[in-house]
Parts: C-alpha cells; sequence; structure tokens
C-alpha cells in the first residue's frame, strides 16, 4: 500500500467514525508529514521514525501540539495495519495556560469599537452565549425557538447539541435578523456574500476591534473565556457553566477557577481578623 491509498484509507475511517471536518483535516496532515519526512510507504514505518520526527520538527511545540502529532499517528496505524506504533512513546505533560480575560468594562469597550451593527451582534452573541466561532458562522434560523428564548447549538465540537439562552437585551435584534433572513431565503443567522459567513471574517471582526480599544492579544475564544469567568464571578455553578459551554469533562471548566481575579479579591488576609 503506497501513502496515497493510506491517506484515503484513514481518511474514509475518519469519516466512518464521524469525525469532525477539522479533525479529519488535521490527521491527515499528520500522516502526510511523517511520511514525507521519513520517505518510507505505511508498512516500513517504525517507532524510531516517529521518534525522530518529533526530535527534528516539534520539540519547541506545544505539548498539545504534540499530543495531537501521536494521536493522529496512532489512529492511523492502529486502524490500517493494525499497529500501534506510538505505545512506547511517552506523551508529553500538558502545559496549564491560563486563557485570556476580558474584565466587563473591557467587554463594553471591544463592543464599542464594532461599528456595524450586523457585525455588533455577532460580537455581542458570542459573548453573550459563550459561542465558538463555528458555532456562530453555523447558526441557523431554524435551531432559533424565539418563543421561548432559547437557542440550539447543533452537532458542536465532540458532536454535541446543547442549549443556550437568548438575551433580553439581545432578543428584538435577533429576532428581527432572523425574520429578514427568513424573507431573503438564508437558512443561516448570520450570512456573507457568498452564503455562509466565514470564520476568517468573524475573527477579522473582533481582530479589528481589539485594536481600535488598545486591547492586546484578543481573539474570538477569548469572548467564550470571558464569558465562563463573569458567570463564575456572578457565582454560577461550575457545573452549569459546563453544560452552556458544551464542555464534556468538568475538568476542562475547571480553568476557570484559577482565571477569576474579582473572585480573588473578595478574598481577606486573616490579618484582618486579628
Amino acid at each position: 500500500m503506497n501513502s496515497e491509498e493510506f491517506l484515503k484509507k484513514l481518511e474514509i475511517e475518519l469519516k466512518i467514525s464521524k469525525a469532525s471536518p477539522h479533525t479529519i483535516k488535521n490527521y491527515l496532515k499528520q500522516n502526510q508529514s511523517l511520511l514525507t519526512f521519513s520517505n518510507k510507504i505505511p508498512s516500513e514505518i517504525t517507532t524510531d521514525n516517529i521518534k525522530h520526527y518529533i526530535a527534528e520538527n516539534l520539540t519547541t511545540s506545544a505539548a498539545s501540539t504534540i499530543s495531537l502529532f501521536l494521536a493522529a499517528i496512532k489512529y492511523a496505524y492502529k486502524t490500517i495495519l493494525n499497529k500501534n506504533l506510538t505505545e512506547s512513546i511517552r506523551r508529553p505533560k500538558k502545559e496549564i495556560h491560563l486563557p485570556t480575560i476580558l474584565s466587563k468594562q473591557e467587554i463594553k469597550l471591544l463592543l464599542s469599537q464594532v461599528k456595524n451593527e450586523k457585525s455588533n451582534l455577532i460580537v455581542s452573541l458570542i459573548y453573550a452565549a459563550g459561542f465558538r466561532v463555528s458555532e456562530i458562522t453555523n447558526l441557523k434560523i431554524q435551531d432559533l425557538n424565539l418563543p421561548e428564548k432559547i437557542g440550539y447549538i447543533r452537532q458542536a465540537k465532540g458532536n454535541k447539541d446543547r442549549i443556550f439562552n437568548i438575551p433580553e437585551f439581545l432578543f428584538d435584534e435577533i429576532k428581527h435578523r432572523a425574520e429578514q433572513q427568513a424573507k431573503n431565503n438564508q437558512k443561516y443567522l448570520f450570512s456573507g456574500r457568498s452564503g455562509k459567513l466565514s470564520v476568517r471574517n468573524v475573527q477579522k471582526i473582533v481582530a479589528q476591534a481589539a485594536k481600535r480599544a488598545n486591547l492586546k492579544n484578543i481573539h474570538t475564544h477569548t469572548l467564550r473565556h470571558s464569558f465562563a469567568t463573569h458567570l463564575l464571578e456572578d457565582g454560577i455553578d461550575i457545573r452549569k457553566i459546563q453544560e452552556l459551554l458544551g464542555h464534556s469533562n468538568l475538568s476542562t471548566t475547571q480553568i476557570y477557577t484559577h482565571v477569576s481575579t474579582e473572585e480573588l479579591k473578595k478574598i481577606k488576609s486573616p490579618i484582618e481578623s486579628l
């Protein structure tokens, strides 16, 4: 079996297993890179080849990047050739990077710099409901239950559906937009020139607003991080936040317990009670 046949089989297996387009793209890319680097057919690849690739290409990469590479290789060779070539390779310890969080005042400042009405609604809704950028671009009119003032995020990360509340503050704007999009025969709540709004377009909107607001290292996911942290600061139970974010594991949500500076500010030193 040559490399092309191997990668095609891998793509088929991933599609059968209902992997996301993002996962399929990544797994194919990682396996292609290993095969190109080693200059061998798939059946000749060894554990040492994999270690050599990591040593030459990934030693300065984040632990998550190395783990992704190993997961992609393991899946491919275990599924297609029934060999686990990564079993003896030690996984790097995952680094914990605290996410960038905006204060509520910084959120207001950021939104004030999004001048276009449609763009402002997009950015507001990402923060208001803790959307991932792909979730806002995939949000369909039929996913909104306006009488109940809720919506559904369909087949999000991990192929999970979840619910979100439509804020009173944004309800009239969202209702009006949904009606206008329906009249124009659009199925998405937000559309672009070629139909579906692109992820890159949303990222650009946030980046430009952040630049005008003089806020550093801000991206669309910062709004999601801020949503979760502000809920925690408002006393919302972390398990409810887990459901709103669509996290499979509570441990993923618990990172926000480390970044809630407002909660830390409330803690008095024991010397105060002396």
